[in-house]
């Protein structure tokens, strides 16, 4: 059997009808030519985070065997990245006599596992329409995946007036395998975008008191901002007898975000009012 493999002493003894006895001895060499049965099965291997898995001989074989026994298993490939899909494994079996034999498997690759998001705030500046926009990569901190490429995404990417402040936008990241994975980011959109004042020159009339006030209205003119005006100011608003003639004034336009501008105009104050005459009879010498 298997454990007398090689060569072995065998002793013929010969005896004769008369109980004569002799012997001699030859030598039996016993072979082992039989090939092992190499049986292999298909599998599926998980990568790793570093986008790597590693296969030993085992995971492939299926029980292979030999009837003398089974000495080493080998394969010719046991790392795969995220660059292999199905590859062609050739397992080795050889027994303890070195007879060889072989089979394939074909081992698949798989990524499960997730990207790493990485997200970062930033602050963003409305235009003078009032809005603006971002894309994915703006709050994006290189998030990065075991196989490499990512495709990035964000929820909300256009911001306008009603916006201002902070706003909170999830950012997806999906690799090349369909895995996803996501993280939030800060988004903080400011209106530094000053109002446009207009103003217009007037001409305003004293009144019988001599006195005559105006609004901010009546010195503006069609200011206007990128989100809203809050408030209008004037630097003078009543005049008197004192200031016929032009006056120069100032309006100010505050944003709702507190942002201002000015424009100057010329009021001029007229005093169209006749005196009031008062007479009364005297007699002269």
């Amino acid at each position: 059997d298997c454990t007398v493999v090689g060569a072995n002493t065998v002793t013929l003894t010969v005896t004769d009808n008369n109980n004569n006895v002799s012997t001699c001895t030859a030598t039996v060499t016993v072979e082992d030519n039989v090939d092992p049965v190499a049986i292999c099965q298909d599998i599926i291997v998980q990568l790793d985070g570093t986008g790597t898995a590693v296969i030993t001989p085992a995971d492939i074989d299926n029980g292979s065997n030999d009837a003398c026994g089974i000495a080493s298993l080998s394969i010719d490939q046991d790392t795969f990245t995220c660059a292999n899909s199905g590859e062609t494994v050739t397992l080795t079996v050889t027994d303890v006599n070195g007879n060889v034999s072989t089979c394939t498997a074909v081992v698949g690759v798989e990524d499960n596992v997730d990207p790493t998001p990485i997200c970062q705030d930033i602050t963003v500046q409305l235009d003078a329409s009032g809005n603006v926009s971002i894309i994915a990569d703006d709050i994006d901190n290189g998030s990065f995946d075991n196989c490499g490429t990512v495709t990035l995404s964000a929820d909300i990417t256009d911001f306008d007036c009603s916006d201002v402040g902070t706003n909170t936008v999830v950012l997806t990241v999906e690799d090349s395998s369909g895995n996803t994975a996501t993280c939030t980011a800060t988004v903080t959109v400011e209106d530094i975008v000053a109002p446009i004042a207009i103003c217009q020159d007037i001409t305003v009339q004293l009144d019988a008191s001599g006195n005559a006030s105006i609004t901010t209205g009546d010195i503006d003119n069609g200011s206007s901002d990128n989100c809203a005006i809050a408030s209008l100011a004037l630097d003078i608003t009543a005049f008197t007898c004192a200031d016929v003639g032009v006056n120069p004034v100032v309006l100010t336009v505050t944003d709702v975000n507190g942002n201002t501008a000015s424009c100057g105009a010329n009021v001029t104050v007229e005093d169209n009012v006749d005196p009031v005459a008062i007479c009364q009879d005297i007699t002269v010498q």
